[in-house]
């Protein structure tokens, strides 16, 4: 529960009451189901193969280039970098099964997960071409954030991008978040800069934003050949 800005006894404003407050729980290992996908926690032997397979469409390497690592010459360097995430706690990192095709098609994760203050982000997302544009791909954001909000009771659910990644920022905003500004020089990856986008959706807006998704995700909002009656942007 929650109170407007208030000030203390000296007359200072001061921040809005946030009464009985405790530390949030940390994002379980545990599936997450949806009605045209769900999201398992990253296991390699299960999930390396057909993960691999799906990114070899991408034969230009462009999924990799505002990511911190990648592309990988070989599938042992894939798998080996696998290993190395899924024993991750922070990034938390779960994969993307496609029920229509029952394979593994992309990856995305938890990160920055700051119980004591109910934050976290979402982050190392990389979709393969299949699964871009797609319901499936929609879907996944949507749990992730169900998770976030209504399992876990997190108060701010973040998305970060390298400024110049235009895909990345008209995804943050058709999902549903605020655009908060760019902090400058705020990285060094693949020896180049990076100033950042940043973006959030907070616990007081999530109503709305999970009342656009699921009249989105409705079937009826699909015609026979699929394309959507109304957009998710509309939709709020």
């Amino acid at each position: 529960m929650t109170t407007n800005s208030t000030h203390n006894h000296l007359g200072q404003p001061i921040g809005f009451s946030v009464a009985d407050w405790q530390p949030r729980p940390y994002p379980p290992r545990t599936t997450m189901h949806g009605r045209t996908c769900h999201l398992e926690p990253l296991d390699p032997p299960r999930h390396a193969e057909e993960l691999y397979q799906a990114y070899s469409e991408d034969a230009d390497g462009r999924l990799w280039t505002y990511l911190s690592y990648g592309p990988f010459a070989a599938y042992a360097d894939f798998y080996a970098h696998l290993e190395t995430s899924s024993r991750s706690d922070d990034p938390l990192f779960y994969t993307i099964i496609n029920h229509a095709s029952g394979q593994v098609e992309g990856v995305a994760g938890y990160l920055r997960i700051t119980p004591a203050h109910g934050v976290m982000e979402v982050g190392h997302i990389n979709y393969a071409p299949c699964l871009q544009k797609t319901v499936v791909a929609t879907e996944a954001m949507y749990l992730m954030m169900c998770r976030a909000f209504d399992e876990l009771g997190y108060r701010r659910y973040e998305w970060k991008c390298d400024a110049l990644n235009d895909a990345s920022r008209r995804a943050a905003l058709r999902l549903g978040f605020t655009f908060e500004g760019i902090f400058r020089q705020a990285l060094i990856y693949k020896g180049r800069n990076r100033d950042t986008a940043w973006f959030s959706i907070i616990d007081t807006e999530w109503p709305i934003v999970k009342r656009a998704f699921e009249k989105w995700l409705d079937p009826a909002n699909f015609d026979a050949q699929g394309r959507q009656r109304q957009s998710l942007t509309s939709l709020r």
